[in-house]
């Protein structure tokens, strides 16, 4: 009498299967943590230019030598007038409430002068109501964007170029 095929199939099956699955769920997970090293890897990159950019603002604005002066003579009059515009009101913000709401840090931007259509201010709060570590604003003027920031109640401001968007900031401003 014959054999039936079925029963050898799935007796010769299950040692291969049991090995497939192993190895498969270890190609999913090496395949899960290859991104890691990428991530991690992007975000060192990115992490210096927002410092080096903060950074690079407070010894421009603060030092009354050549550094402020070569930098005002490089940005247009009117990106200048609004950069200083800009960090006289971010100053007086911070001097009196150091972590300032977003309502607030608009509407004196925009009682300064700063035109409401070109202005950008972040969020305040964290989607859990946290509040947020630093806020910033930027302005518009023509190709340059100058980018304000208090944290902690320090000030830093410093111009940056538009993005290609047309916009200062990256994702909703709202």
């Amino acid at each position: 009498m014959p054999r039936k095929p079925s029963g050898r199939r799935h007796a010769a099956a299950g040692p291969g299967l049991l090995l497939a699955v192993p190895l498969l769920m270890a190609g999913l997970v090496a395949g899960c943590t290859a991104p890691a090293p990428v991530v991690s890897g992007s975000t060192p990159a990115s992490s210096p230019t927002p410092s080096s950019t903060a950074s690079a603002p407070p010894t421009a604005t603060s030092s009354a030598g050549s550094p402020s002066a070569s930098a005002s003579a490089s940005l247009s009059p009117g990106t200048a007038a609004l950069k200083q515009t800009m960090e006289s009101v971010l100053k007086t913000i911070a001097s009196g409430t150091p972590k300032p709401a977003q309502d607030a840090l608009r509407s004196q931007l925009v009682s300064a002068g700063v035109p409401a259509s070109a202005l950008e201010v972040s969020a305040s709060k964290t989607p859990t109501g946290l509040d947020v570590d630093a806020i910033e604003a930027a302005a518009k003027l023509d190709k340059d964007c100058v980018m304000g920031e208090i944290r902690d109640g320090q000030v830093s401001v410093a111009v940056l170029p538009v993005l290609a968007s047309g916009k200062c900031f990256v994702g909703d401003s709202r």
